[in-house]
């Protein structure tokens, strides 16, 4: 991957719990991360993807950039969730040029919203396996008002947001760039703070899309109703902290209670790709997020889904110890949380 200085941009990944902002830049070792930071933004700022206070999500990303002097003002964003569908469909064989003018008229079939309150975008995969007069194409499909709130956040922060990306397609981008994947099956899997979103690539394409509303706030929740405390409190407990108040074998519990639904979730989602795809065996899951870092859940789901299960590295390709930049044990730490920020920041201003 070539970058050049003029169309290099920072991947910004706003999540519902914490926004983080990766910087790569070309050298003669490859890509190599130049900056790289994270920091929480106020319970309740964002929520399913809806962002309900933008003022203080934007001061807070003002804040991200200036902490750890980033400079560059071209971004990379990314949306999820419901308001986001990704699908693909088998249509006539047709030039991009063709297709373009009659997406609208093939995608009505296919999305549960309004066609005039979406953006549209698609991808040609190539002709389709059983129908040589057809071709497969990923139809993308989000909310205009979503796009239009993450943009105007953005634009609030005094950044300029050159690509909206899909959360899945950002987690894929990093994997591919760091990971030889051969002709096998694999999924992957990002649990984030509110939402899980699952995508399966089978010989580097993805075929299967899906996101579920789980995520690492199920456990603060739980702690919330047990301990009754504020949210933040219950981010501490979760933790670790204050074991007077929260103990151990209770927290445990919690835990195991809440990977169990996610694997249940997971497993649902798999089988039903083993519906369409019933001779595509996935041997191999990669998991991202903050929800990786849980043993117990890697563990579960490798069972459940009878898989070798991974915690990606999105920094396994990159430079990262130039000049001695950056703490080895924080980018151990934050890998699994930072994958998305870095498929974004692998981005060109002028890509697709």
């Amino acid at each position: 991957m070539v970058f050049g200085k003029k169309d290099t941009l920072v991947g910004l990944d706003i999540g519902s719990r914490s926004l983080k902002a990766a910087e790569i830049s070309a050298s003669k070792r490859g890509p190599e991360l130049k900056r790289f930071g994270t920091t929480d933004i106020p319970h309740g700022a964002i929520e399913d993807g809806t962002i309900n206070d933008p003022e203080s999500v934007a001061d807070t990303i003002r804040q991200l950039f200036k902490g750890y002097h980033i400079k560059e003002r071209n971004v990379a964003i990314s949306i999820g969730g419901y308001s986001v569908i990704v699908k693909k469909i088998a249509v006539q064989t047709m030039d991009e040029e063709q297709l373009q003018e009659t997406i609208h008229f093939e995608a009505e079939q296919y999305i549960p919203f309004d066609i005039s309150d979406v953006n549209l975008d698609f991808q040609i995969l190539g002709p389709n396996e059983t129908n040589p007069n057809q071709m497969n194409v990923f139809l993308v499909a989000a909310k205009k008002e979503m796009v239009d709130d993450y943009y105007n956040l953005a634009n609030l922060a005094g950044l300029n947001p050159c690509i909206i990306d899909v959360e899945a397609f950002a987690l894929q981008n990093a994997f591919e760039v760091n990971y030889d994947t051969g002709d096998e099956n694999i999924a992957l899997i990002d649990i984030g703070a509110s939402k899980t979103s699952l995508n399966i690539l089978k010989a580097n394409n993805s075929v299967f899309m899906r996101d579920v509303s789980l995520g690492c706030s199920q456990i603060n929740q739980k702690i919330i109703s047990l301990v009754d405390c504020s949210f933040d409190e219950a981010e501490q407990l979760k933790f670790g902290e204050s074991p007077d108040r929260l103990s151990a074998e209770d927290l445990k519990g919690i835990v195991s209670s809440v990977v169990a639904d996610w694997c249940t979730e997971i497993r649902r989602a798999l089988d039903f790709f083993y519906s369409t795809y019933p001779d595509d065996q996935i041997k191999r899951i990669i998991l991202s997020g903050g929800g990786a870092r849980i043993g117990e859940f890697r563990e579960l789901l490798g069972v459940e889904a009878s898989a070798e299960v991974e915690t990606i590295n999105p920094f396994k390709n990159i430079s990262v110890d130039v000049d001695g930049r950056f703490d080895p044990e924080f980018i151990k730490q934050i890998a699994p949380q930072a994958a998305i920020t870095m498929g974004l920041a692998l981005r060109k201003v002028n890509d697709k």
